[in-house]
């Protein structure tokens, strides 16, 4: 499960700063300061803003426990410092341990479905495929934060367990709406086809039709997709030609793109490393 740890970072950009909110909709302020930050061109800012919304979103959600926005964007927020911004094992450990409360309890609060870790697939699916595009926000809050969870725990036997049930979650969202967040749930689905080789059961073509799929909605704008294809697909596959050629492109293309710009930001630097370690991985 190591390229689950190391790759998990994909796709947790999209739709993160949806703050403050009393349902799973935007004020028109909150829809402004989301689409402030998601057109920040400078991480370290975000990073440096983070936990102050972090301190507010715990306070709101003491204050309304049931509060499906809240807890949704608690799983959100949570799941996104922890991956993208700590290195520190043990404090990552303790965020990700409260996204992957508030996600269930999101997800719970919202759909009736509780105890996803504990339940059957079959189960499960039945009560997923009862959740509507309205449901959408906490079914993601609480997929994402479990992957958070998962990607920092990947050593723990549930994480297998478990895996399937948030992957057939990802496909759910998609066969509806593959739109959904910029189309971040198909650069999730993208990664996990691709964990594995073929020969220990992955489906890395799969994958790369994931993430080619996301960079089409996006008119190749999304260049956190671009690199997912490169270090997820291309490196599983061993095809040099196509992961220097996207990240190639993903260092020539312009990091400005209306909601995108901060995770633009983010995976130019991440192509910039995977470039240069190219020699070495192939």
């Amino acid at each position: 499960m190591h390229l689950f740890r190391k790759n998990m970072a994909a796709g947790l950009i999209p739709g993160l700063f949806l703050l403050l909110l009393s349902g799973c909709g935007l004020s028109g302020f909150s829809q402004n300061l989301s689409d402030a930050i998601m057109d920040n061109p400078d991480p370290a800012t975000v990073r440096e803003a983070l936990p102050t919304f972090l301190v507010t979103t715990d306070a709101l959600i003491a204050s309304d426990p049931e509060n499906v926005g809240r807890l949704c964007s608690g799983a959100e927020l949570y799941s996104a410092f922890a991956t993208l911004f700590i290195e520190e094992p043990d404090r990552a450990q303790r965020l990700v341990e409260r996204a992957k409360s508030y996600g269930a309890r999101a997800l719970c609060a919202d759909t009736g479905t509780c105890a996803v870790e504990t339940m059957e697939f079959d189960s499960f699916v039945t009560l997923l495929n009862r959740i509507d595009e309205d449901q959408f926000p906490s079914l993601y809050a609480a997929t994402i934060s479990w992957l958070s969870w998962a990607r920092q725990n990947s050593d723990d036997w549930s994480v297998v367990a478990n895996l399937p049930k948030y992957q057939a979650a990802l496909a759910h969202i998609v066969g509806i709406d593959e739109t959904f967040r910029n189309g971040s749930a198909l650069v999730y689905l993208g990664m996990l086809k691709s964990l594995r080789p073929p020969s220990l059961g992955g489906k890395p073509e799969e994958g790369k039709m994931y993430f080619e799929r996301a960079i089409e909605l996006s008119q190749g704008r999304n260049l956190a997709a671009k690199v997912g294809l490169a270090r997820s697909y291309a490196r599983m596959v061993y095809d040099r030609d196509l992961h220097d050629r996207v990240l190639k492109e993903v260092l020539a293309a312009p990091v400005e793109a209306p909601g995108l710009t901060l995770q633009n930001a983010l995976a130019k630097s991440e192509a910039q490393l995977l470039l240069e370690s190219a020699e070495d991985y192939f």
